[in-house]
């Protein structure tokens, strides 16, 4: 059984893009807590009513989202 739901969170356009690599769920919001939120409810609302034991996860598995940050500028 896993327990952690495999997710990223990189800088679109204009906003954050959250994406779960688990489920078919993509969401965004205009700052990074703003997008983490929206993802943790669009989760939530993809998983009701799901037995996550069937899915081949523990009961609450928590989420590990990995945010890809921008290129460091070059400094040299």
């Amino acid at each position: 059984m896993r327990d952690t739901i495999q997710c990223i969170i990189y800088k679109g356009e204009e906003y954050y893009v959250a994406e779960c690599l688990d489920f078919p769920v993509v969401t965004q919001g205009k700052t990074l807590d703003e997008a983490v939120a929206n993802l943790e409810e669009a989760i939530a609302l993809h998983l009701e009513g799901k037995n996550l034991n069937e899915l081949g996860f523990v009961s609450s598995p928590r989420l590990e989202i990995r945010i890809e940050a921008e290129k460091i500028p070059d400094v040299s």
